[in-house]
């Protein structure tokens, strides 16, 4: 595979950005190599600057759920943007989009766009301590919810991939505000509630864990969260910026049943577009100023482009059977997966929902932190590396999820399944 022009590109970027990228997940430091630089995408796939093309399976880390450059969405931003790209002030689109969110996601009564998924767990969970006067708050290990300090203790992602799971530059005083316990494990959660409940302002928590891959909950698991929080007056937090309209038309809320307190939001509902969302109930988002005194701002904030995208990917998530096909075309990728690891002799196992899934060389699928680091992340390198090999590519990390939409259709599956088959053989 000739890939002169990424690397002088990479070269080139290395003198003016750390790491040469600008979000370490991007980076192939886990997997070896260097990253392909992409000059466009279509669809399900990806075309880099040597002119290599692939099948692709993160799919703007699953903004894209419709496909890489989808016709209603282009047609979208264009017309948007002749009307300016941004203006810093109200728009009728906004609107639009908030009183979208509060229709299709449970429990949603008040919405704030913001700009990204890291925005919009750090408001949230200002806003859970001022409306409970408390200041600790509890999330699970292998979670990943943002850069923001309070949230890079024990996180997935890249700094789970990288092995920094709590970032230099994080204040050991905010750090002991926050406490961990691992994903799936209400019993542990039981023990810090009756340790320091009434210090507890919040409960953060990925419904399905996809920044450790794709870890899903446990029966009861997201129940007893709802209930401990409900007991001790905490806020429940739902990170949904991967799993909204994700894994269902309304999200993991949705889908499991649970309501949370506040919900964020993201990729999705920006459809390739940088945005996030943080919600949830009236009372809790009726103190964010300026109805009320929890401060947060932003510029560009519900800007024209990025509400146009969201209105026109949500248009079609609303048709009959898009989630039906969604999830059977992730079931089919992963079934083919996993019958070419089998004919191989490969420990592997894989985990979908939604359109979302993973991929685990181990035998049996992660419930948590521990058992998912238990997988082999070298032997992840060198698949990785023989499924690019074939026209494949996946997210550059073993603790990352992967995605399909609505482009990957029956023809790219298949493709994708005959790469694994000669993938594996080669490995």
């Amino acid at each position: 595979m000739n890939m002169q022009h990424s690397q002088r590109l990479f070269e080139r970027a290395l003198a003016v950005i750390p790491g040469g990228v600008n979000s370490p997940v991007r980076a192939f430091g886990a997997v070896g190599g260097q990253p392909p630089f992409i000059a466009q995408a279509d669809g399900a796939r990806l075309r880099d600057v040597d002119g290599n093309d692939y099948i692709d399976y993160v799919c703007s880390w699953g903004a894209v759920i419709l496909g890489h450059a989808a016709p209603v969405v282009v047609q979208a931003v264009r017309a948007a943007a002749t009307r300016g790209l941004s203006y810093g002030a109200p728009t009728a689109a906004e609107v639009e989009l908030a009183e979208t969110l509060c229709r299709l996601v449970p429990g949603l009564e008040r919405v704030r766009l913001v700009n990204s998924g890291t925005e919009a767990t750090m408001s949230a969970i200002r806003l859970a301590r001022a409306a409970t006067g408390r200041k600790v708050l509890v999330k699970f290990a292998g979670c990943y919810h943002g850069h923001a300090d309070s949230l890079l203790v024990n996180a997935g992602s890249g700094a789970l991939t990288f092995g920094v799971p709590s970032s230099p530059g994080v204040p050991s005083e905010l750090a002991a505000l926050t406490l961990t316990a691992p994903y799936n494990d209400l019993r542990a959660v039981e023990v810090l509630f009756a340790d320091r409940g009434a210090e507890i302002a919040a409960v953060i928590v990925e419904p399905v864990a996809g920044n450790m891959g794709c870890v899903l909950p446990r029966p009861g698991f997201l129940e007893g969260l709802r209930q401990l929080c409900t007991a001790h007056g905490a806020v429940l937090i739902f990170d949904e910026v991967m799993t909204g309209f994700r894994v269902a038309l309304g999200g993991a809320q949705a889908r499991f049943g649970v309501t949370a307190d506040l919900v964020t939001l993201g990729k999705v509902i920006g459809g390739g577009l940088p945005v996030g969302a943080y919600g949830g109930r009236a009372d809790l988002m009726e103190q964010m100023a300026p109805a009320g005194p929890v401060y947060q701002a932003g510029t560009l904030s519900g800007n024209p482009l990025a509400t146009a995208a969201g209105l026109a990917t949500l248009s079609q998530v609303q048709q009959p059977g898009f989630y039906e096909q969604l999830e059977q075309t992730a079931a089919t990728l992963t079934a083919g997966l996993q019958a070419a690891a089998d004919a191989a002799g490969v420990p592997f196992c894989t985990v979908h929902v939604g359109g979302m899934f993973g991929l685990f060389l181990r035998p049996t699928p992660p419930r948590d932190l521990v058992e998912a680091q238990q997988a082999d992340v070298a032997a992840f390198g060198r698949l990785f590396g023989a499924l690019l090999a074939q026209g494949v590519y996946l997210a550059p990390s073993a603790f990352e999820a992967g995605f399909v939409t609505a482009a990957h259709d029956t023809a790219v599956i298949a493709a994708t399944i005959q790469g694994a088959r000669d993938a594996f053989a080669a490995r």
